[in-house]
């Protein structure tokens, strides 16, 4: 094996739990999240040599996740997939456990949040430290904080509509 395949290898392993609940964010849906996640991966190794260590490596991959998601929500949002969307998230809820439905139920709700609002909520649920939040999204550690109780704030009104059904 060679240098390269290793550290591939340990990237992926602490990185790809994490990418993928990123693009399952975006998608509500685990079988897009996987193909997702493994073009994010894909890019990764065709560019490792390119990195230069000015930021941490797990915030580099969060930003070709980012990017790799919202290419194909473009693409997605041409083929307007979004009710077929929504149904695979029903049809899945019904087969998943109580825990799961509110977890599945969580990630309805994040998928109607703004683009900005599902990247960092995504990553708060990830438990990505705030500073590397900030970095990634491109806003000042405090601006980070108001977000991400705003952010909690709309999740919960949003949820709470779903409740009342």
């Amino acid at each position: 094996m060679t240098s390269k395949e290793a550290l591939f290898k340990e990237i992926f392993k602490s990185n790809s739990k994490r990418v993928f609940h990123l693009c399952y964010g975006y998608t509500g849906d685990s079988d897009s999240a996987n193909d997702l996640m493994q073009e994010t991966f894909m890019k990764v190794w065709q560019n490792l040599e390119k990195f230069r260590n000015q930021a941490l490596i797990s915030t580099w991959i969060y930003r070709i996740a980012v990017n790799t998601c919202l290419s194909w929500l473009r693409v997605e949002k041409r083929q307007s997939k979004e009710e077929l969307t929504d149904n695979i998230i029903e049809n899945k809820r019904e087969e998943l456990s109580e825990k799961n439905e509110q977890v599945a139920l969580l990630y309805k709700c994040i998928s109607q949040l703004e683009e900005n609002e599902r990247l960092i909520i995504t990553m708060v649920l990830d438990e990505v430290p705030y500073n590397e939040i900030a970095e990634i999204a491109g806003i000042s550690d405090g601006n980070l904080r108001v977000k991400i109780h705003r952010i909690k704030n709309k999740l919960t009104e949003i949820y709470n509509r779903y409740e009342r059904f």
